[in-house]
């Protein structure tokens, strides 16, 4: 099945999900500033969208297999495959590394999915999800790397404008770039311009934009566990050129610094890779516009740091 991402995938990729996703509330920060709350999809993050999209549109076309479909992924990624799968009926096979976290494997096996633990590295689980895939016949998803994925996160953006008449910039987080690939490419059907934060050191983004190509990056961030890809997908890089898109990085103490600020003011407790969007707003040395729109995209986190006694 032939996908490009542009403004018509985007388009479609709302017609598909309708009803089945939660749609974005933006409510207001500041003087100027508005928060999509992003974090309150199903799932607890962005990633339900693009997963019912890639999904859904592989069930129209009669391309999504009895074997369902398999991802490598122990994050916000696995858990929406899994959820998604679960809602169209069929087989999530999910692999992670053999040292994943518990509390994660939980999550996946209450979705549904079957868990492979395998090695010790994401590397290792990825290795195993493509054998799987290719013996079995499953459906092969990626976190980010697909135009379904990214045009499926696109959407949040033509739901922020329904919200916010007016809107004339969004700032997001950018990891391995589908959601702001996707969000970039609506953003420019609408004249929208759009802030692509990144923590210093996990800088796929930003390094690719540098070198005029996809290029490996060493990752060493607070926000790593979900804006930790080594690189950007070419659709990622492909909208970093688009007008009116800035690429901005942020260190990590701002990051901390934001996530708990959305803490302390609002009580609301978001990843550090959702963090990193404000801490771009909030780093900024000029205004980033006159209405603009910070996506907080992922809540799956241990609020223990940010409800400690005596913190």
């Amino acid at each position: 099945m032939e996908q490009q991402l542009d403004y018509a995938a985007v388009r479609a990729a709302a017609g598909r999900i309708a009803g089945a996703i939660r749609p974005a509330a933006v409510v207001p920060a500041a003087e100027g500033v508005w928060y999509a709350l992003e974090y309150l999809q199903h799932t607890g993050s962005f990633k339900a969208r693009g997963a019912r999209n890639f999904l859904a549109a592989h069930h129209r076309a009669g391309t999504l297999p009895e074997a369902g479909v398999t991802i490598a992924s122990g994050g916000n990624a696995g858990l929406a495959c899994a959820w998604a799968a679960r809602a169209q009926g069929v087989p999530a096979t999910v692999f992670l590394p053999a040292n994943a976290p518990r509390v994660k494997v939980e999550r996946l096996r209450g979705y549904g999915a079957e868990v492979r633990l395998v090695g010790d590295r994401y590397a290792d689980a990825l290795a195993a999800c493509e054998e799987f895939a290719a013996a079995s016949g499953a459906l092969a998803s990626h976190a980010y790397d697909h135009p379904l994925i990214a045009a499926g996160a696109g959407t949040l953006l033509d739901e922020i404008r329904a919200a916010l008449p007016g809107l004339d910039t969004v700032v997001v987080a950018v990891g391995g770039g589908g959601l702001f690939a996707g969000i970039a490419t609506a953003a420019r059907e609408h004249g929208v311009r759009v802030v692509a934060a990144e923590p210093e050191n996990s800088r796929a983004l930003n390094a690719a934009l540098e070198a005029g190509r996809v290029v490996d990056v060493a990752v060493d961030s607070v926000a790593g566990d979900s804006l930790g890809a080594t690189r950007v997908s070419a659709d990622a890089l492909a909208a970093g050129r688009y007008e009116g898109v800035r690429s901005v990085l942020v260190p990590d103490q701002a990051i901390t610094a934001a996530r708990r600020a959305l803490w302390e003011e609002h009580r609301i407790v978001v990843e550090a890779g959702a963090a990193t969007a404000l801490a771009a707003l909030r780093t900024a040395s000029q205004p980033l516009g006159e209405r603009v729109a910070v996506v907080l995209c992922g809540a799956n986190t241990d609020p223990g740091d940010l409800t400690a006694p005596g913190i």
